[in-house]
């Protein structure tokens, strides 16, 4: 069993869910060199979040927008957190709801996801700026 650890940047997103599955293949070379084994992607922030779902449709990510902003508000009255705007605490407890990391099978060097499943970065932020995750790989080598 051997175990590699990389961290990843991501470029500045606008607010929304967005696919990231490729880039974070492309930012982790190692991972072609396992040929069973788990990847864990933790991201370090926490008005951010990531999680897997649909892949294919567009009308998900838009959907999923529409859900998490209906279901927590920015700017709602009672909020006491607010120093950093009216999309901070929001984006606090949103991040929360989905969580921080995510934990997906290698199969043969590759994210062994299901046809229709990708990674996404789940932005809560109007301007979150550049997110970092840490990968880790941990598994046998071919």
């Amino acid at each position: 069993m051997e175990i590699e650890q990389t961290t990843i940047q991501l470029e500045p997103r606008r607010r929304g869910f967005h696919l990231i599955t490729r880039e974070i293949v492309a930012q982790i070379p190692s991972l072609s060199v396992f040929d069973t084994g788990l990847l864990h992607l933790f991201i370090r922030h926490t008005s951010a979040g990531l999680t897997i779902n649909e892949n294919a449709d567009p009308d998900v990510r838009t959907d999923f927008s529409t859900i998490f902003d209906r279901l927590v508000p920015d700017g709602a009255a009672d909020y006491v957190h607010t120093i950093e705007g009216p999309d901070d605490m929001s984006a606090h407890v949103k991040s929360s709801l989905v969580g921080s990391s995510v934990t997906i099978p290698v199969r043969h060097g590759q994210p062994a996801l299901g046809r229709w499943q990708g990674v996404y970065l789940c932005e809560y932020r109007n301007r979150g700026g550049s997110r970092e995750i840490v990968a880790t790989v941990i598994g046998t080598r071919k």
